[in-house]
């Protein structure tokens, strides 16, 4: 006599049965091209030690439709990742002082004034705002 588990079937479209399932994948599509980010500055970084003549090729691929086109969509999906990771944050890390939780509101528009600060900060070190 075998004793098998009871293996339930999972359908490869289960995440799109709810809406929380489907926001749950969508953040974790976002992932990937946080990734593909990470591994542009590599290849950025290693064209670089190459010398001027190597990282002024890989700028100029960069400053093309295509490579335009990737930094775009980089940049929605980073926008995407950050909006819904500052909006999970009261969940996955509440903040109690003494013997109060501070409001999920506080805690999501500090990530977004944290993430003005650190942009305007950005913007002003690179000149474009004054």
């Amino acid at each position: 006599m075998t004793h098998q588990p009871y293996v339930r079937p999972m359908p490869a479209s289960w995440w799109m049965r709810q809406g929380r399932y489907m926001r749950y994948m969508i953040r974790e599509v976002t992932c990937l091209f946080i990734g593909l980010h990470a591994f542009v500055l590599l290849i950025g970084t290693y064209r670089l030690s190459q010398g001027r003549e190597a990282f002024e090729a890989f700028l100029t691929a960069l400053w093309s439709p295509a490579g335009q086109l990737m930094s775009t969509a980089i940049l929605v999906m980073a926008v995407i990742h950050s909006v819904t990771g500052f909006n999970l944050t009261p969940k996955a890390m509440p903040v109690w002082i003494g013997d109060k939780q501070v409001p999920d509101w506080v805690i999501v528009a500090a990530h977004y004034g944290g993430w003005a600060v650190v942009s305007i900060v950005v913007l002003i070190l690179a000149g474009r705002l004054s």
